[in-house]
């Protein structure tokens, strides 16, 4: 059996168009960025139209663009900087962000640089907005929001909009994680009140190892890496050239067969739900699933029994990849802190299937099946 790859959530296969894109600056056009001779400047002229590529496709201003190396260190800014350059004394997020925030606000909070708080959530795994208010209320200091646009484990999509007119609302700064966002929906930066998002280019058929962090113009912060000129004073060294060349090149295609690939990645995804729920019996749905949801992600939990329980290991087996909880921590099975925070349910087991344009209905089909054998 040909291997089945329904963990899209955690990574996507590279383009070929973005690899053609990238590899005559891993070859020919090799010249460092900040050189002052023509190879050189060719360099910099490509990251800079990458750079105005990515701004019209968000709707943004190219100085509000910053390259990194990823989600991570994108959020890892923007957590540091808000509380750093921007007096922000009281964090509030959610329990279910991904750790890349989770852990930096425990660091500062451990630190004693700030205090935080978590908002409450619904129980279908969406933000409480009425308790997000109370909370943005009642703090004298001033707070930085920070919660992701599409939860990476069960897909539920924040009302970024409410959540950004409400920081407004009480002069705190909005950061959103948009990993599982940017490249899968048209964002408009103009039309959204946020100071800080997060995207990664190899969520959407892009490269690893690349990412950015919007700024908005608005909000003066100092570098979080030091040394060199780079990205406008704002990060240090030298930049993952052919990285940005590809994150461009990847948002562009995904923007421009966003409708045709959307439409046929959620049926796909609602022909899965359609047909787990005639083949296996007592079947459930984390989060919001058939509501505001992800495209991409299906969580899914099964009744545990001793079969179920090996089901992760099971499915690999049958090459088959999924993901229990969330990729970034399958190393070492500690369970996910997204479910327990929603569905802590110790007699259910949880597989989250996530798709792209390249999966079929036949592989869903195959998928059902063995899931069936294997329950």
């Amino acid at each position: 059996m040909d291997r089945i790859y329904f963990d899209n959530a955690a990574t996507t296969p590279l383009d070929k168009e973005v690899l053609d894109a990238m590899l005559p600056y891993m070859t020919t056009h090799f010249g460092n960025p900040s050189s002052i001779y023509s190879y050189g400047r060719e360099s910099r002229l490509a990251i800079e139209t990458a750079r105005k590529t990515v701004a019209k496709l968000l709707n943004a201003h190219p100085g509000e663009i910053f390259f990194t190396s990823g989600g991570t260190e994108s959020n890892n800014t923007a957590i540091l900087s808000a509380i750093r350059d921007l007096g922000c004394r009281h964090i509030i997020t959610s329990p279910i962000e991904h750790h890349a925030v989770l852990h930096t606000v425990e660091h500062y909070d451990n630190a004693d640089e700030v205090t935080s708080s978590f908002v409450k959530l619904t129980p279908d795994g969406h933000i409480d907005l009425a308790d997000l208010e109370e909370q943005l209320s009642s703090h004298e200091e001033r707070c930085l929001v920070t919660l992701m646009h599409a939860n990476n484990e069960i897909g539920n999509l924040l009302p970024i909009k409410a959540v950004g007119t409400l920081c407004n609302k009480y002069n705190a700064i909005f950061h959103s994680d948009c990993v599982q966002t940017v490249g899968h929906y048209p964002i408009d930066l103009r039309k959204i009140p946020v100071h800080f998002i997060s995207g990664a280019g190899h969520k959407f058929h892009g490269p690893k190892g690349v990412g950015i962090l919007y700024i908005n113009d608005n909000v003066k912060i100092k570098p979080f890496i030091f040394g060199g000129g780079q990205e406008r004073n704002m990060r240090a060294g030298t930049e993952n050239l052919y990285g940005i060349v590809g994150f461009a090149k990847a948002l562009e295609l995904a923007m421009a067969h966003y409708e045709k690939d959307s439409r046929y990645i959620q049926s796909l995804k609602a022909y899965m739900i359609e047909q787990l729920r005639l083949h296996v019996k007592g079947v459930q749905f984390n989060g919001d699933q058939e509501g505001k949801c992800l495209y991409t992600v299906l969580s899914a939990a099964f009744p545990k029994t001793e079969k179920s329980e090996m089901i992760l290991f099971n499915l690999d087996m049958n090459n088959i990849c999924v993901s229990g909880g969330s990729a970034c921590s399958s190393g070492a099975d500690v369970g996910s802190h997204v479910i327990r925070a929603i569905n802590n349910n110790p007699q259910l087991v949880t597989v989250r299937f996530s798709f792209s344009k390249h999966n079929t209905a036949e592989e869903v089909d195959a998928v059902v099946k063995k899931l069936t054998e294997l329950i």
